[in-house]
């Protein structure tokens, strides 16, 4: 396989997705809500925590890619990928910690950390290779 990093962390992603998608189908059979959210807490936090990693796992991934097949850092891309991964457990796990209102759980914070950080190191290190590379 030539690209293992990215083939990891996508997989890791693809389970975190189902387990949040499961869970969610689970919640809206709870609740008898096909659609919307009924204003149900447990239901809220499952499809945001599905949606939220479905937004973020696609592009970080495709960075990952486009860094591994420039034969970018191996170690480097380990870290960064697996940065990102706990991030996106992470952030699972805060947005079904109950909280006071205005103030993120622990776990949430340290996800949208984990997560902004990474993407803008794979962003920043791509548009790098992008200057540098001799067109």
């Amino acid at each position: 396989m030539t690209l293992p990093v990215t083939a990891f962390v996508a997989t890791v992603c693809a389970l975190l997705l189902l387990v949040t998608a499961i869970d969610t189908v689970r919640q809206r059979l709870r609740v008898k809500a096909a659609f919307g959210d009924h204003g149900d807490a447990k239901l809220i936090s499952a499809s945001r925590a599905h949606g939220n990693l479905a937004e973020y796992a696609p592009i970080t991934i495709i960075l990952l890619g486009l860094l591994e097949t420039a034969r970018a850092n191996h170690m480097a891309l380990m870290i960064i990928g697996g940065t990102f991964l706990i991030g996106r457990v992470a952030h699972v796990i805060g947005l079904y910690t109950p909280s006071e209102p205005g103030k993120a759980p622990l776990g949430r914070q340290i996800g949208v950390l984990a997560t902004f950080g990474a993407l803008l190191v794979l962003a920043g290190w791509t548009l790098w290779i992008l200057a540098t590379v001799n067109l």
